[in-house]
């Protein structure tokens, strides 16, 4: 029998298992040997409305572990395909099990997930584990993410396993407890469309609607073309959220693109240094494919393999079907460049418009990259007028700009403190900063020591208190040009 979750404010449901049997097996995770709590997230915990302390004890541990089946749980692997790098595959959980779902005492639904609790029918000849480091690594950044405010998966506990797994040496074991509003993905529609029936297209539409888009559900619109739009403008506003942050996700695949609109997958990920529209950290993306800026380009992509799968639902008539697709893909643009234009305005301390904004924003952008300026840390001197620690301080070109945004500013009728404390608002005092984050994996996975990813975490979840400890958390550390930094698909 597994362990009870009444006392712990579990309140379980299985609502994807309702779906037809194509998109998921029924499995029990792998257990670990010596499972020992590395984090365990008591802000997300007490979100949920479950019991911070009881989630920490030896039982729940073991539940995290992947060895104890909480009572109520339905665990599955989903099924899911995905154009990696441009290429269609059959994929689904190759490392990951959906213990369920738990509803909130305010009635919202989320998934929770174990990534790296074990072999599953999709994984492809892995061993469905995952190592220490890459699981902490996700647990920061997402929690950097939801500090930010852009939607994101979550992580609620990081169990180090007591085993050794073997990539290209031998690493220490670790399960990551992940929140997430779903998984479904864009993937998972592809999946659908290419192995499933209309009828099963059908069922995880309406699932999808039910879950993700009730009110487009219970139009007398067509739910379907209400469904794509609905994804549609999410992901807009998402992409120019990673954009604004100086984001990479870093593996833009279709699989990796949820359709709630949160940020999903923490594989090769890092935020931007120097601003460069080209920075690329993974390692896999040897020819830019997922770079800084053509993300907005990929996700465009990504929705139009997800209007595909959708067009028998769209119209009888596949013609007319792909006209409507047409005309909700065209929004994607359009959303995406008024929400980052207006964060764009935001950083500057802008409250109305002005036709020439795009000039002044784009003549920023392009001194930033000519002389190799930190993408953060640039906004963050003209909201504390601290222009003189800026790289292209003094240049002609500089002054030029920085008289056109004085004026610019002067014309609006809010004052400058409010415009200090927009920029404030939306500026923030620090990122994840990708040395940063390597130190606390260092001194977590190599000495046990987690202190340092403790603190990091601290100030991370409050990136616009612009208080003093952030400040040596801002700092950025000086590039190697023969050893530039890289990121791995370890998540």
């Amino acid at each position: 029998m597994g362990i009870q979750t009444a006392e712990a404010g579990w309140n379980y449901a299985n609502s994807y298992a309702a779906l037809p049997e194509i998109f998921y097996t029924r499995l029990q995770p792998s257990p670990a040997s010596a499972p020992q709590l590395a984090v365990f997230n008591e802000k997300l915990a007490a979100s949920l409305g479950v019991d911070a302390e009881a989630l920490q004890s030896k039982e729940w541990v073991e539940v995290w572990a992947g060895n104890v089946t909480p009572a109520g749980a339905d665990p599955l692997a989903q099924a899911y395909a995905g154009h990696q790098f441009g290429h269609f595959t059959m994929l689904g959980d190759g490392r990951a099990l959906l213990l369920g779902e738990h509803v909130t005492p305010s009635g919202q639904r989320f998934d929770i997930q174990l990534k790296g609790s074990g072999r599953t029918p999709y994984s492809r000849g892995g061993d469905g584990r995952a190592a220490l480091g890459p699981m902490l690594r996700e647990y920061i950044i997402s929690e950097a993410m939801h500090g930010l405010g852009i939607p994101t998966t979550r992580s609620l506990a990081v169990v180090a396993t007591g085993d050794t797994i073997l990539r290209e040496t031998h690493l220490p074991g670790a399960v990551l407890t992940r929140v997430a509003a779903s998984h479904l993905r864009v993937g998972t529609f592809q999946y659908a469309a290419h192995w499933g029936t209309e009828q099963d297209l059908r069922a995880l539409a309406d699932y999808t609607l039910h879950r993700h888009y009730p009110e487009a559900a219970e139009s007398g619109e067509n739910r379907y073309l209400s469904l794509l739009s609905g994804v549609v403008k999410r992901q807009a506003l998402l992409l120019a959220q990673w954009q604004l942050a100086g984001f990479i996700h870093g593996v833009m695949n279709t699989d990796n693109m949820a359709l709630s609109g949160e940020t999903i997958d923490y594989g090769p990920c890092a935020f931007m240094d120097a601003y460069d529209p080209a920075t690329v950290f993974s390692s896999i993306d040897s020819r830019g494919r997922y770079a800084y800026g053509n993300q907005p380009q990929m996700a465009g992509w990504n929705l139009a393999r997800f209007a595909e799968t959708l067009l028998p639902l769209l119209h009888d008539e596949e013609e007319q079907a792909i006209r409507i697709a047409e005309e909700a893909l065209a929004e994607f643009g359009d959303v995406h460049y008024r929400s980052w234009l207006a964060g764009m305005r935001a950083k500057l301390g802008l409250f109305n418009e002005e036709d020439d904004d795009e000039s002044l924003i784009g003549d920023l952008l392009r001194l930033m990259q000519g002389h190799h300026a930190d993408y953060t840390n640039t906004f963050l001197a003209l909201t504390f007028n601290k222009t003189e620690e800026m790289p292209f301080h003094g240049s002609s070109a500089f002054t030029e700009w920085l008289e056109r945004w004085t004026a610019r500013r002067g014309r609006q009728t809010e004052d400058q403190t409010a415009s200090h404390q927009l920029m404030r608002n939306n500026n923030p005092a620090v990122i994840p900063r990708n040395h940063r984050v390597e130190e606390a994996l260092e001194a977590a996975v190599q000495q046990g020591d987690y202190k340092v990813l403790e603190r990091l975490c601290q100030v991370l979840a409050h990136p616009f208190a612009h208080s003093s400890e952030q400040a040596e958390f801002a700092a950025v550390s000086k590039p190697d040009p023969a050893c530039p930094y890289r990121t791995f698909c370890g998540t």
